[in-house]
């Protein structure tokens, strides 16, 4: 069972790396919206942007979402305190602790 919290702690960091860069994309995206706008920048391009902020604003729910999930089953790996002494457990540990969803 060693291999499955290495791998469920490799979700959890993937996905909280992913939510992460989706929100960072929403604030990144509604700056260069707003400076596109006072910059009288041609409607059509800010309605693009508008829309690719849109997609990753609603990447950001489902992710989030996935990410607790995948914590509270890396929760309940964890506290079968028998693989404690190994690696696996340990890096998933550090994982976990890092993580707040």
């Amino acid at each position: 069972s060693s291999g499955i919290n290495a791998e469920y702690g490799g979700v959890v960091k993937r996905l909280n790396k992913e939510l992460q860069m989706y929100e960072k994309e929403v604030t990144d995206g509604e700056s260069k919206v707003q400076a596109m706008k006072d910059d009288n920048k041609d409607p059509y391009d800010i309605k693009k942007m508008e829309e690719v902020v849109a997609e990753s604003r609603a990447m950001v729910p489902d992710t989030r979402n996935s990410l607790r999930k995948a914590g509270e089953d890396l929760d309940i790996l964890l506290e079968d305190n028998a693989n404690e002494g190994l690696e696996e457990y340990k890096a998933a540990r550090e994982i976990r602790d890092l993580v707040t969803v």
